[in-house]
């Protein structure tokens, strides 16, 4: 992990970071609890652990990443996205949204609230997403494959 991308992250822990990895934490278990909820449950353990260190990481459609389509991309995601979205998506996206207003607030947190508001979009619709080092996404930027 870059010098910049460690520092950003451990002020991202400081600055409260740590409090939206524990909901989307808390996310999975329920879902993991409701049984019917076990696929999101894994998917929502992956993005607790990209919100608990978001610098460095980036988030990518996966059809574009991997240039093929899956299950999690096509009709059956979209369904995934709305079951997510009513039962999980949008109590997460207003905790990042209310995250962001608060640090906006100061010209040092507004790296994090922009964090913030990215993490609050894959909150709302995160099936067929991938998480992946930002080298890896910008090189495929580069070949013209995102």
């Amino acid at each position: 992990m870059p010098l910049v991308s460690l520092l950003l992250n451990v002020l991202w822990l400081v600055t409260g970071g740590i409090w939206m990895a524990l909901g989307w934490l808390l996310a999975a278990v329920l879902m993991a609890l409701s049984i019917i909820g076990l696929p999101w449950a894994r998917s929502a353990v992956t993005i607790a652990w990209y919100t608990l260190l978001p610098f460095g990481q980036t988030a990518v459609r996966r059809d574009e990443f991997r240039g093929r389509e899956d299950m999690g991309t096509g009709a059956l995601g979209f369904i995934g996205n709305v079951v997510w979205f009513v039962l999980a998506g949008w109590w997460l996206a207003l905790g990042h949204l209310i995250s962001a207003v608060g640090l906006a607030i100061t010209i040092i947190g507004l790296p994090f609230a922009w964090a913030h508001l990215k993490l609050a979009l894959l909150a709302l619709w995160p099936v067929g997403t991938e998480i992946v080092p930002s080298e890896d996404a910008g090189r495929r930027r580069m070949m013209g494959r995102l």
